[in-house]
């Protein structure tokens, strides 16, 4: 039996069904995707071609707006503050709760949107979708009390990466919406224009003040970072990019939470349950290891260094990478792969460099598998595809020691001492998470303390969460507020008297109770 495209997932379907939910979206002389600016859809820009990384497949345009185009976006955005913030949180909330609605109603059509635009597999796209609805869910019953005599900011700008733009960026913006913030975002250059167009239409109609606008962060950087009418910045994204923004806020003394990278490590010491282990290795996997909280370092006891390799290599041999919407003829559901492409062939080559750069300097590559052919179309531009990756022995001269790959490539270390294992696990000064993997939990406690993440798990995977569980970062992972439950709410509005706000700040770290670090 023939393999074709999921045929309720096929591109043209999917914007005809776009064009018939929200046709204001699309310019009406040439049918390409607007943005939308307090309001109005309007601005087409000097449409930059985009490429879906599944199979090369042409989505349509990318509107590339000027820097003057930016500024005026930015400004009509704060001009809505003023009537929003009029609004009873009971009026805010009904209207989130709109929003919601038209999520659920729309939630497979958003998650084959996601998958042809990010290359993430449906079944994943479809809980970013869900994680999105049921995180704001939780905080329409919390942040009233949160927020209880704390007036909201202003306007809070947005500009976040291409992988998550339901379940971070789209939740980032209701919630806050809900705090009483007028919202502009960028549409992440590399992925997410159809989806997140899409869901601002529907919170547009649900009457909440968002903005949304495209283009390079070069032209558009400036306004949406030290425009004055900015009261808060929201970033995800690299080190490289995160570093000057941060000192442009901290100059300005504009709120921000700015999440970076780190190299999330698994350190195992005094283990024998490689059964656990190989099921967390499975699920790290998830979307190619293109998530901030993907752990990369596995640093591990000499002795166990054998039974560690043979768990990795038979768990990452089962792993399923193919075409993320291809099915057998027939056949209705979603395939269950574990994860297709990269965000685009570039992605691929960057990789690629990393991993020649260590093998010349002293690496060894342990294991490289190969593309299963089965999993694609005949002929298909497969270009985007990297299959798993692991190094052992990166030398610290090469770029992959210090820096996070953002895909399937890990880097092994073997330790002979705890100390050694706490250094090797802390190279990038401050992770998002790490882990340990001990049969003997409590006599490694210290060494969890002495591990430079926010969150630390033991025998488990780290996340990065939601609604009352907080998050951020430490050292260069994370810069300005922390966020989640109570102290999300409390980055998104005024303090009050006597309150401070918890975060890895310019020049200390104010951690919530509680948090393991």
């Amino acid at each position: 039996m023939s393999k074709i495209i999921l045929p309720a997932a096929q591109w043209s379907v999917l914007v005809d069904q776009v064009k018939t939910i929200a046709p204001e979206m699309f310019d009406s002389s040439n049918g390409r995707l607007l943005n939308h600016i307090a309001g109005e859809w309007k601005l087409a820009g000097n449409g930059k071609p985009i490429f879906s990384p599944v199979d090369g497949t042409q989505l349509g345009y990318l509107p590339m707006l000027h820097a003057a185009e930016g500024k005026k976006a930015v400004a009509a955005s704060a001009a809505e503050f003023d009537r929003w913030r009029q609004f009873s949180f009971d009026g805010r909330r009904t209207r989130v709760e709109s929003a919601l609605d038209a999520f659920r109603k729309h939630r497979d059509l958003l998650a084959y949107l996601l998958a042809w635009e990010i290359g993430k597999p449906v079944l994943q796209a479809r809980t970013s979708v869900d994680r999105c609805i049921e995180g704001v869910e939780w905080y329409l019953d919390k942040t009233e009390e949160f927020s209880d005599g704390r007036p909201p900011l202003g306007l809070v700008s947005n500009i976040a990466s291409w992988n998550y733009p339901m379940s971070v960026l789209m939740h980032a913006m209701l919630i806050q919406a809900l705090c009483g913030n007028s919202v502009i975002a960028k549409v992440p250059t590399d992925g997410g224009l159809y989806t997140l167009s899409l869901a601002v239409a529907l919170a547009r109609r649900a009457g909440l003040p968002f903005t949304l606008i495209s283009g390079s962060g070069g032209e558009l950087s400036e306004a949406l970072i030290q425009s004055p009418e900015i009261a808060a910045m929201s970033y995800v994204g690299g080190k490289s990019h995160g570093r000057g923004i941060s000192l442009s806020l901290i100059d300005n003394h504009k709120r921000h939470m700015l999440e970076m990278e780190g190299v999330n490590a698994y350190g195992i010491w005094d283990y024998s349950q490689w059964p656990d282990l190989a099921a967390q290795i499975k699920k790290g996997y998830e979307y190619g290891k293109q998530r901030c909280t993907a752990y990369v370092r596995w640093v591990v006891q000499r002795d166990l260094f054998p039974a560690f390799l043979e768990t990795y290599i038979n768990t990452v041999k089962s792993l399923q990478i193919g075409h993320p919407l291809l099915v057998e003829e027939g056949e209705t559901e979603a395939p269950k792969v574990d994860f297709g492409p990269l965000i685009n062939n570039r992605k691929v080559e960057d990789l690629r460099g990393l991993v020649a750069d260590a093998l010349s300097k002293g690496a060894v590559k342990l294991y490289q598998s190969s593309l299963d052919m089965e999993h694609f179309l005949p002929g298909q531009d497969i270009s985007a595809y990297l299959s798993p990756i692991a190094l052992l022995g990166v030398p610290k001269n090469a770029q992959l020691y210090y820096n996070e790959p953002f895909g399937p490539v890990d880097t092994f270390v073997v330790v002979d001492s705890l100390d050694e294992m706490v250094a090797e696990m802390n190279v990038s000064n401050g992770n998002l998470v790490s882990s340990l993997a001990t049969d003997h939990p409590n006599a490694l406690k210290h060494t969890a303390a002495e591990l430079r993440a926010f969150k630390v798990g033991i025998n488990k995977l780290r996340s990065r969460g939601d609604r009352e569980e907080p998050f951020g970062g430490l050292g260069q992972s994370w810069k300005g507020c922390y966020v989640g439950g109570k102290y999300l709410v409390e980055a998104l509005t005024e303090p009050v008297a006597g309150q401070r706000l918890y975060g890895n700040f310019h020049d200390y770290t104010l951690l919530p109770e509680g948090i393991n670090t």
